[in-house]
């Protein structure tokens, strides 16, 4: 028998009998039920009774309680009570935990009362966290499973075009190669008005697809738009490096560090991007110092392979910059 036909044949009663009563331990199975297959629509029926006649008990069992079908559980909960902001987020949490599970394909979360209600900032956080734990999401099998949610990021992101909220949604299709939405948002966004992070989202859009040009003038906007950010400095140099101009990139890492004189990584950049200018030692010297803050371990490699390629740097010093890289 099939995960579906058994999370379809799933009843309340029947999960009490098989739990001895317990409603934690009937939470915990219907969540495993839901987990394989998603779609259903009986677990959540059961869910909904059991919410009904044991919710203080629930309630209590949910106090300290972050595992999985906990917030799962308090998702669906909090859409039964009209909360469809924490609703949303909360599965927004369970997805970036568990991304190979298709959670979007819930009835409720593409029900039109969600929809038509949640607002544009939360939805913007439920896809922030559906990417919180790093899992690569471009892939074909992900697309799928991540299809309901480019589904409520279209209809949302219509009925209520804030700007810096789209340019975080933005983040979750680009993550998943979906570049046409992506740019989608940002032209909503653009029709609203004029924003910082949403020229930062096209310009990582293009990144993304492999158009450094266009990142450049993307990145360019967003700095005609908050010339005194300094991550949008970072990322534009981080761009030019891409390209092969590290005079303009540690330039303008230079120019961020005027907003930002003690951020880790402005300041690291500059040092790698001089060193690979000029093969100064005193710069690599003041990049391995930095190094250890870099807590984005693929950047901080980056900018050690940078430096190492600098001009006439003694080899022993190249090697102690090429012990803090990964292998």
């Amino acid at each position: 028998m099939s995960k579906r036909s058994v999370a379809a044949g799933v009843s309340l009663a029947r999960v009490m009998a098989h739990c001895g009563g317990s409603p934690v331990g009937a939470l915990r199975f219907l969540a495993g039920a839901i987990a394989s297959a998603p779609e259903v629509s009986e677990p959540y029926a059961a869910l909904a009774e059991l919410w009904r006649d044991r919710r203080s008990e629930l309630e209590e069992s949910f106090a300290g309680d972050g595992s999985l079908s906990a917030v799962l559980a308090q998702a669906y909960f909090l859409f039964l009570e009209g909360d469809v902001d924490d609703a949303v987020m909360s599965l927004g949490s369970v997805t970036g935990a568990r991304p190979d599970v298709a959670w979007g394909a819930a009835p409720w979360f593409g029900d039109t009362r969600l929809l038509g209600a949640v607002s544009a900032q939360a939805l913007a956080e439920a896809c922030l966290r559906t990417l919180d734990y790093g899992h690569n999401l471009d892939t074909d099998p992900m697309r799928e499973r991540f299809a309901p949610w480019f589904h409520a990021i279209d209809v949302v992101s219509r009925r209520n075009p804030v700007p810096e909220s789209l340019a975080a949604m933005a983040r979750l299709p680009r993550a998943c190669g979906h570049y046409e939405l992506a740019f989608a948002l940002c032209d909503r966004s653009d029709a609203v008005a004029p924003d910082v992070w949403t020229a930062v989202a096209r310009a990582s859009t293009w990144r993304a697809l492999g158009d450094l040009e266009q990142a450049a003038v993307a990145f360019e906007s967003a700095l005609g738009l908050d010339s005194a950010n300094w991550s949008v400095y970072l990322d534009l140099a981080d761009v030019r490096a891409a390209q092969g101009d590290f005079a303009a990139a540690a330039t303008l890492a230079e120019q961020g560090l005027k907003y930002e004189p003690h951020e880790v990584s402005l300041r690291a950049a500059g040092a790698a991007y001089r060193t690979r200018l000029s093969g100064s030692s005193d710069d690599l010297r003041n990049l391995i110092a930095l190094a250890p803050q870099l807590t984005n371990t693929p950047y901080r490699d980056l900018l050690i392979g940078y430096a190492c390629e600098g001009p006439g740097l003694t080899p022993g010093l190249v090697a102690e910059a090429r012990r803090l890289s990964n292998p």
